[in-house]
């Protein structure tokens, strides 16, 4: 099995290949080609300037001899081509043999094209727009190279070669380069889920990158990694807690029993009435635990209708007139009038999250504190808010309010409670559509603020 750099690395090596090989072709086809048509169009201009010199000793003479322009022979000898000198009905003046152009040396030397097959062309030579012969011009190659065409050609190819060979160098560092740039995060990444697989939450993905998508997989895994490390802890700290909550009352049973069995303890009815509150209490937590189990496997029914918060509220603060008396708490019920509070929902699991919530704020609220509880629109939601200026939670402690079992400080912790209330409010409001936030200040007090959509 291939590691992503190296896999990224032949990718890259062997497109460079294909780019370079397929470039260097049709550059040398481009380049064959637009050479051999210069080579042709020398060859053109030198037929014009022969035509013109039979023209000029046609002119010069007024008639054809057997001397007429055999001066040319000799520059047709050394350019390796022949030709044929013929008036104007054909009949030959003078004519060099082909065969004696085929056998010089320097011809050989040359490169031609379709070696050993003669080819000619006849050109018209005119004077006063009349045709007074023709010129014959054969050469045993539609394209005759010499030796500094041929170094020409040779030299070009050759730095094709080494302009091939230098880029290829260039792109194979430059695919390393790149392959480790991407592959390095990756590689990071693998390495951190295999640890996160493993058990090891405390990692963190620290390579940054300017890649938008290796970035945001930096943040996901990171974040991922935190999620993973506070579900542990939350884990960990489940099973603590479900173990002391439930060896509590078990214990005080235990302990009680045992001492009225050694007649330690008199056996009375207050005693009696105590171990019964503990039993109450269990019956209690496995009850709210029972609830939790319900919601996570979704069995748990609601009945749905139309709630009007503000007259569900009212009742509340009327049905908490008496523990507000007994704390001396005062209990304030601001509301906006005119306003259509009305939602779909379960009437009893709504009223068990506010009964759940303004218990609390009794619960840590002071003698002669306040509990406030706000209701009103914003935007499309309906807001309730219930305030309280007790003791307050810590910082550390608000990520977990919401999490089974979970107590806060020691402060707290000598409050009753069961730590799975605010849990069943929250699973409560999750089926409703409906979401609850909390903000806290040590010794200030705390706001819960709950949001129902209008249209849930």
């Amino acid at each position: 099995m291939q590691s992503i750099r190296k896999r990224l690395s032949i990718l890259f090596f062997i497109c460079s290949i294909a780019s370079l090989i397929i470039i260097a072709f049709f550059v040398n086809i481009t380049i064959n080609k637009t050479f051999d048509k210069y080579i042709l169009d020398i060859q053109d201009t030198r037929h014009e300037r022969i035509i013109s010199y039979f023209e000029e000793e046609y002119r010069r003479e007024g008639k054809w001899t057997e001397n007429s322009g055999t001066g040319s022979i000799h520059e047709a000898y050394m350019g390796n081509y022949c030709l044929t000198l013929t008036d104007s009905n054909n009949n030959v003046i003078w004519g060099m043999d082909p065969n004696d152009i085929q056998s010089r040396q320097h011809l050989k030397a040359m490169v031609t094209r379709d070696e050993g097959i003669y080819q000619s062309k006849t050109f018209e030579i005119l004077y006063e727009g009349s045709i007074v012969g023709y010129v014959d011009i054969g050469q045993y190659s539609s394209i005759l190279l010499s030796q500094e065409d041929i170094d020409f050609k040779n030299s070009i190819n050759i730095s094709i070669i080494v302009s091939g060979l230098l880029t290829l160098i260039v792109v194979i560092c430059m695919s390393l380069f790149f392959s480790k740039h991407f592959s390095a995060p990756i590689k990071e990444v693998s390495n951190m889920s295999v640890s996160l697989s493993n058990g090891n939450f405390d990692m963190k993905y620290t390579t940054v990158s300017n890649i938008q998508e290796l970035e945001n997989l930096r943040n996901s895994v990171n974040l991922l990694a935190e999620r993973l490390k506070y579900q542990d802890t939350l884990r960990k700290r489940l099973v603590a807690d479900i173990t002391h909550e439930i060896r509590t009352p078990l214990n005080v049973l235990q302990n009680n029993l045992e001492a009225m069995l050694d007649e330690v303890f008199p056996v009375t009815t207050e005693r009696l009435n105590y171990l019964n509150d503990e039993v109450i209490r269990f019956g209690k937590l496995l009850n709210n635990l029972n609830i939790l189990k319900e919601f996570e496997s979704e069995s748990i029914k609601f009945n749905f209708e139309t709630i009007y918060l503000d007259e569900l509220l009212k009742d509340l603060k009327e049905d908490f007139f008496v523990a507000s008396e007994n704390k001396n708490i005062k209990l304030y019920y601001e509301i906006e009038p005119e306003i259509d509070y009305s939602i779909k929902g379960d009437k009893d699991k709504i009223r068990q999250v506010f009964i759940n919530l303004i218990s609390n704020a009794f619960k840590f609220t002071q003698v002669d504190g306040k509990v406030e509880i706000k209701l009103y629109p914003y935007n499309r939601s309906i807001i309730v808010e219930i305030k309280d200026d007790g003791i307050g939670i810590k910082n550390e402690d608000l990520p977990f309010v919401f999490e089974r079992l979970y107590r806060g400080d020691k402060s707290r912790n000598q409050i009753d409670g069961s730590g799975l209330g605010l849990t069943i409010v929250k699973n409560i409001l999750q089926f409703h559509n409906a979401t609850i936030d909390v903000k806290s200040e040590e010794n200030i007090g705390t706001i819960f603020t709950i949001s129902f959509r209008k249209d849930n």
